[in-house]
């Protein structure tokens, strides 16, 4: 029987095959068993670097969020230091302000009772002058009366000696009787001369009185704009001080926010530098991973390949098993149903036509394993293609995305800064408003005070010159602003 079935050397194969069947899943469990612990080995490295990755990158982000949080919180404590020291040089003004208005006051206090004492020492200098010379002009007067009264006293005595008729006695009496009648004259000019002298001193002490509240009128004005100058002038001090003020704290804060936004675009910089260089690490490590599946792959095939094989071998040994039981059942049968002489011939045609079915059925097996060798290897090598092309592209969309992302978060970084320098440029805007708008109301408060104060001392002061004025023309005196007094004596 064997003489006659001759098969190729793959048929002869596979035909022994069916007498000693290999091992085909022992075989194919251990090339699983390889790729998947290479796999798994692959898989825990990749891991690991993503994991390294990861945690690098998270590092970095906390790190840069400490140095904005350490900057943000450096730059609240210098704006702090700096409020506080404009707020000591307010403090600082205002007190050196209220210590010069002390001393203004101080010194105007002094001044009027400096004032005060020499208007007094000039008023009894010219009451002194007025009287000696209303003494002077009396004795000058009490003198010209007695010349006046001999001269007439020795006239009547040459009348009366030229007139020898007249008697003694009548003479003696006609003397005394002139006599009396110029004593009599006399003492009523002196006293109309007195009474002169007491008018012009009461009326010069009183002018006195008026010129002295007119001169303490005036200085009480003078007083009145040094004060108010000086307020004006500490005021506008303030304000240019508020001003500066502003303008340092204007370029404190632009700098700050300068500040604050150069590191945040350095550290988005730095960030989107190591994402870039974490995606192009791991395109290359996704690259190189797929280059040693693909290796792998390619190193396994030979022994996949002896697997399908094998599978194949099984099944032709299966397919060759049933065959023999049914030539077995068919070769029973027709010995059966067959006269004995002509069992010979018919086994003889059983046996050909199972070789020749075994012949036909391995060579369809081993085209079928060509086939399958050839159609792996095609496979395999499409496969692999297109694994690399979905990687590519996947890796290409992946970059993509991540430049888009970038773009984004760097358009909105751009944003947010543009929003915040508005923001600033607002809120300086309107703190300048606010602060022009107090000078505004502080310069209106303080030239209305000034209006005021100057008012109530124009009306004190004219209710006083008028009470004094009403008072002399009570008493008598008239107007009293036109009278003229002695020079001090320089000697």
């Amino acid at each position: 029987m064997w003489s006659v079935f001759r098969p190729q050397p793959l048929t002869y194969q596979l035909a022994l095959s069916c007498f000693f069947p290999p091992s085909p899943s022992r075989q194919l469990f251990l090339s699983a068993c390889s790729v998947s612990f290479t796999s798994c080995l692959l898989c825990s490295s990749q891991d690991f670097e993503l994991r390294e990755q990861m945690s690098g990158y998270k590092r970095m982000r906390r790190q840069h969020q400490k140095q904005l949080i350490a900057l943000e919180n450096r730059l609240k404590a210098e704006m702090d230091e700096h409020r506080l020291r404009l707020q000591k040089e307010l403090e600082t003004h205002a007190n050196n302000t209220y210590i010069e208005l002390e001393r203004l006051a101080k010194r105007h206090a002094a001044q009027t009772d400096k004032e005060m004492k020499s208007a007094a020492a000039e008023e009894r200098r010219i009451q002194q002058q007025i009287v000696a010379q209303q003494k002077k002009e009396l004795t000058t007067f009490l003198e010209n009366q007695k010349k006046e009264y001999r001269l007439c006293k020795d006239k009547i005595k040459e009348e009366m000696n030229e007139d020898p008729c007249t008697p003694k006695e009548e003479k003696q009496e006609r003397l005394s009787r002139h006599k009396e009648t110029m004593q009599r004259s006399q003492a009523e000019e002196e006293a109309h001369l007195l009474a002169q002298q007491r008018l012009v001193y009461d009326r010069s002490c009183r002018a006195l009185k008026r010129r002295s509240l007119v001169r303490r009128h005036e200085f009480e004005q003078e007083q009145l704009r040094e004060e108010l100058n000086k307020k004006r002038t500490q005021k506008e001090m303030e304000h240019a001080l508020m001003i500066r003020q502003d303008e340092s704290t204007q370029d404190l804060e632009r700098r700050q926010l300068q500040m604050l936004q150069r590191l945040r675009v350095e550290l988005m910089r730095l960030q989107h530098q190591t994402e870039l260089e974490n995606q192009e690490e791991y395109n290359g490590r996704r690259q190189r991973e797929l280059h040693r599946k693909h290796t792998l792959e390619q190193r396994q095939q030979p022994r996949n390949l002896k697997t399908l094989e094998m599978q194949i071998k099984k099944q032709f040994q299966d397919t060759c098993k049933v065959q023999n039981k049914q030539y077995k059942a068919l070769r029973n049968h027709q010995l059966e149903v067959s006269p004995k002489g002509d069992h010979k011939t018919i086994l003889k045609s059983l046996k050909e036509e199972q070789t020749r079915k075994l012949a036909v059925l391995a060579e369809q097996y081993e085209q079928s394993i060509n086939e399958m060798m050839a159609s792996q290897a095609m496979r395999l090598e499409a496969e692999q293609e297109t694994e690399c092309q979905a990687l590519k592209q996947q890796l290409k969309q992946e970059m993509e995305l991540l430049d888009a992302y970038q773009r984004k978060t760097k358009s909105q970084m751009e944003t947010q800064h543009e929003r915040e320098q508005q923001k600033l440029e607002q809120k300086v805007s309107i703190r300048r408003a606010h602060l022009e708008q107090k000078i505004e109301e502080e310069l209106a408060a303080l030239q209305k005070e000034r209006t005021e104060r100057i008012k109530h001392l124009l009306e004190r002061q004219d209710r006083e010159i008028n009470s004094f004025d009403t008072e002399s023309r009570s008493l008598g005196f008239g107007s009293l602003g036109s009278l003229d007094f002695p020079k001090e004596d320089n000697r």
